[in-house]
């Protein structure tokens, strides 16, 4: 997935999936330069997709990049039927205030617990 968009000054910004594992990361990028990324973990049996990091190079405040990662990364989990976990403040923050919307635009989501932040540390720190 890979989507040409604008931010808030008008400026061409490319929004893209990088897959990897155990994190992958929708990352924006402004001329070819990439300046942010939302992290996040597939768990692939139970068709969730767990948000844990949401950066944005401080060069690029004010230009809605963080809120473009997010609506992209949110879209594309409603596309693959995955539920949302927010573990990412800044998804978390999205979702309580944006969540009926999301919900009625066909996604999915649900409170992180104590084993999803115990997966986010296991993928972060690797094996042991």
């Amino acid at each position: 997935m890979t989507r040409e968009l604008m931010d808030r000054t008008g400026a061409p910004v490319t929004v893209a999936l990088e897959r990897a594992e155990p994190v992958s990361a929708y990352t924006v990028s402004v001329a070819g330069e990439r300046v942010g990324r939302a992290d996040f973990l597939d768990v692939p049996d139970a068709h969730e997709r767990v948000f844990f990091h949401t950066e944005v190079d401080a060069r690029f405040a004010g230009r809605g990049l963080a809120g473009l990662l997010l609506r992209e990364a949110l879209a594309d989990s409603v596309r693959e039927h995955l539920t949302v976990v927010p573990v990412c403040p800044l998804f978390a923050r999205h979702l309580e205030k944006h969540g009926d919307d999301y919900v009625a635009e066909g996604g999915a989501f649900r409170r992180p617990g104590r084993a999803d932040l115990a997966l986010v540390r296991r993928a972060v720190q690797g094996p042991a």
